[in-house]
């Protein structure tokens, strides 16, 4: 079996009127979200072997303060720039190039693209889990899906049950 882990970025910083969207920063309030996702994904898994973040300073910023609540032992990081901004399909393309070994990826993305992936490969679990993520995927939501595959190559849509959907407001 195969765990996914779905983590958009915090919220980020729009501090400075015109920057560079790549560069744009966590907001405080994101690096509190932030935090509080890695505490839970610390104390309640899963834990991942391998995380795929995009090259974004918001997304980085997101899995280093996650990586900080996960602390040892160390996890493999791949910082993607094909993950910025990217819609599903690349996503889950670059999910299926994992190595076969890996049983549990945490991917670090952006929405529109996090929700619509989150939403496509979700076949099965708790209605009211589903509806909510149907609804909204916020700053630092985080999806949790389990594959009866041993290939990430195999994972398709539809195939993923949801087993854990989790809003950073309801941590606090």
């Amino acid at each position: 079996m195969l765990t996914l882990s779905l983590l958009r970025h915090g919220k980020s910083s729009r501090d400075d009127p015109e920057p560079d969207d790549h560069q744009r920063p966590l907001a405080s309030h994101g690096r509190a979200d932030a935090e509080a996702v890695g505490a839970y994904i610390a104390a309640h898994g899963p834990r991942p072997e391998l995380m795929l973040c995009s090259s974004a300073i918001r997304a980085r910023q997101t899995l280093e303060i996650v990586l900080q609540e996960l602390g040892a032992p160390a996890v493999d990081v791949v910082l993607e720039p094909a993950l910025y901004l990217a819609p599903a399909t690349a996503m889950l393309a670059c999910l299926r190039q994992t190595a076969g070994q890996v049983r549990s990826v945490l991917l670090v993305g952006h929405n529109p693209g996090m929700h619509a992936l989150a939403l496509e490969l979700t076949g099965s679990g708790l209605r009211r889990d589903i509806a909510s993520m149907a609804t909204k995927f916020p700053t630092c939501g985080l999806a949790v899906l389990t594959f009866e595959t041993e290939d990430w190559a195999l994972v398709r849509p539809a195939a993923g049950r949801l087993a854990l959907f989790l809003h950073p407001g309801w941590l606090a």
